[in-house]
């Protein structure tokens, strides 16, 4: 797949280049890594009954077969849900996470919207704890969105929610990747896709020589 654009929350982006570039490499082979799965789900929506869609369930898998042969392995939190002034309590309530190795903290999300958002708490959660120092959130652009069933939202939403909050939320440094499909294995917005890839060849080269 394709990196068509990054955004850095708190610095996480350089954080990862710099006290982690290996890891940064590792996680931008691996994107690079997978291939077009191809357009296996016929859509039953009413706006694009018999539409083949990418499935957002086999792109996921083919992440978690990728990062997993790198040694990345998910990260689960267990805890008891006590409230004030409230006398039921929830046994072995869970935070979990994809992808966890050396302090970086993975999620690939290709689910709604709030999904994506809540991504961001659970990296919160798992800062505050002490077990990572920042996370990295992957996700579909809104071209590759649209080539997907209406469930699955976009990365520039995510980006643009995130810049109006300020800094704010979440206090934890992340990176957002915003990924689609190899240029060469599908011909949608073609135009927009390649302008959108020579820029971000543009934006690698002023990464490389600031990281040099």
């Amino acid at each position: 797949m394709e990196i068509v654009y990054t955004y850095s929350h708190l610095g996480g982006e350089e954080i990862l280049m710099v006290r982690y570039p290996d890891l940064n490499d590792e996680i931008n082979d691996i994107i690079t890594s997978i291939q077009n799965p191809g357009r296996n789900k016929v859509s039953k929506e009413k706006t694009m009954v018999g539409k083949r869609l990418y499935s957002p369930g086999e792109i996921n898998r083919l992440f978690k077969e990728a990062f997993g042969e790198k040694d990345w392995y998910e990260l689960k939190d267990y805890f008891d849900i006590e409230l004030p002034n409230y006398p039921h309590t929830i046994k072995n309530a869970y935070k979990q996470c994809d992808f966890f190795k050396g302090d970086v903290l993975i999620e690939v999300q290709f689910g709604k919207y709030a999904f994506m958002f809540y991504d961001l708490a659970k990296f919160q959660y798992f800062f505050n704890m002490g077990k990572i120092k920042l996370g990295v959130e992957i996700v579909p652009c809104h071209l590759l969105h649209k080539q997907m069933s209406t469930g699955v939202s976009y990365g520039e939403q995510l980006v643009y929610d995130l810049e109006r909050l300020s800094k704010n939320f979440p206090s934890v440094p992340v990176k957002i990747i915003l990924i689609d499909m190899p240029i060469e294995s599908d011909d949608y917005n073609e135009e927009e896709r390649i302008e959108m890839l020579n820029v971000r060849k543009e934006i690698e080269k002023m990464l490389l020589s600031w990281k040099k």
